[in-house]
């Protein structure tokens, strides 16, 4: 028994000993519970976005004024009439009605004002009553246009999270490039680096964004630039901080005596050593990068209509909060914006905890 003991310890030692610092450090982010929630949120908002259009058939755009202001969970009814001239995807005209019915080759009908039409058949989409003929349900309410709010809040969080993906993709580019080289290399690189981080540190990073968008315009990629171009100095400093230390370490020094490349030691030897706060700095600005957008559309510096982003959602709402009125159109944007934000914190925090190298292994 006490040598089946021994061997098991032995077993589970050997085990621990061979085991990725990875692959400990995913066990303890797992063990984590906030973040572990942090990342089921922002699994449902990434797939929401993804294949939310297309299973719930969301439209953003399409406007029906007589349904302006309406409360959340409103019914609405309609007849989809086919406009002449166009494909059956795109010219499609909603018609509000209270009842309808079908006599022979045309549908008479009660629009939303209480007054009657008439309408052909073959001016209507489809063959029958469940094609041109639909009930939707507005579980988020309708804007000042009479539009969607659940789907402009679907296709915002589009915008919101390819911004937030790609401006830290583009300041992590730039972070790791200079904060590398000025680490690695210091004496006049160093300076170069570190001066640049203090140009930029020294402006207010909203006022900084606006100035850049300002620069290129207004639009969809120039709020990737914008963003993405203020966020590399966090990144820049903590990956200086690290090459300045990880480059006088005895593993770095025999890269050297084994006449290794510059480029080979940095980039294969030194910098997979700063993937923790790589890692955790990257949650951060990603964060940052959904805050930033929201702040430029809320202003007008952001993406411009009819594309739905929640800062702007939030901008047409405002009025109507000070009003009393309308509260929805700027409860639910501003309430995906905080869930979005709050999952990205609590990941980055079990990344911390995840990759700290004072965490005892288990």
């Amino acid at each position: 028994m006490l040598l089946k003991t021994k061997l098991r310890h032995s077993t589970s030692q050997h085990t621990k000993k061979h085991t990725s610092p990875l692959s400990r450090s995913w066990r303890r982010f797992q063990k984590n519970r906030l973040a572990k929630l942090g990342l089921s949120t922002m699994a449902l908002l990434v797939i929401l976005a993804l294949v939310g259009p297309a299973l719930l058939n969301l439209d953003p755009f399409t406007q029906i004024y007589e349904y302006e202001l309406k409360p959340p969970f409103f019914r609405g009814n309609v007849l989809l009439k086919q406009l002449p001239g166009q494909s059956e995807e795109r010219g499609i005209k909603p018609i509000p009605i209270r009842t309808f019915e079908v006599k022979h080759n045309h549908v008479t009908a009660i629009d939303f004002e209480g007054q009657g039409f008439s309408i052909q058949k073959n001016e209507l989409v489809g063959n029958g009553p469940d094609m041109w003929h639909k009930e939707p349900l507005y579980i988020m309410g309708t804007d000042k246009y009479g539009r969607d709010i659940f789907a402009r809040v679907v296709f915002g969080a589009r915008v919101s999270l390819s911004v937030g993906l790609i401006a830290t993709t583009i300041a992590l580019l730039i972070g790791i490039v200079l904060g590398s080289l000025g680490g690695y290399f210091q004496s006049y690189t160093d300076v170069v680096v570190m001066w640049l981080i203090n140009v930029f540190w020294s402006f207010p990073a909203l006022l900084l964004v606006i100035a850049i968008s300002v620069a290129l315009g207004r639009g969809f990629w120039q709020v990737f630039i914008a963003v993405g171009f203020t966020l590399w100095v966090d990144s820049a400093r903590i990956i200086r901080g690290q090459f300045l230390s990880l480059r006088e370490m005895e593993y770095v020094e025999a890269t050297r005596a084994l006449g290794y490349s510059t480029w080979r030691i940095i980039f294969q030897h030194i910098l997979p050593n700063c993937i923790g706060p790589i890692t955790v700095v990257a949650t951060a600005d990603f964060a940052y990068a959904i805050l930033a957008e929201a702040g430029l559309s809320f202003l007008g510096f952001g993406v411009q209509p009819p594309f739905p982003s929640w800062g702007a959602m939030l901008r047409d709402g405002y009025a109507y909060i000070i009003s009393g009125t309308g509260w929805w159109l700027a409860l639910f944007p501003g309430l995906f914006i905080m869930l979005a934000v709050l999952a990205i914190n609590m990941i980055g925090d079990g990344l911390r905890d995840a990759f700290d190298p004072k965490m005892q292994y288990e």
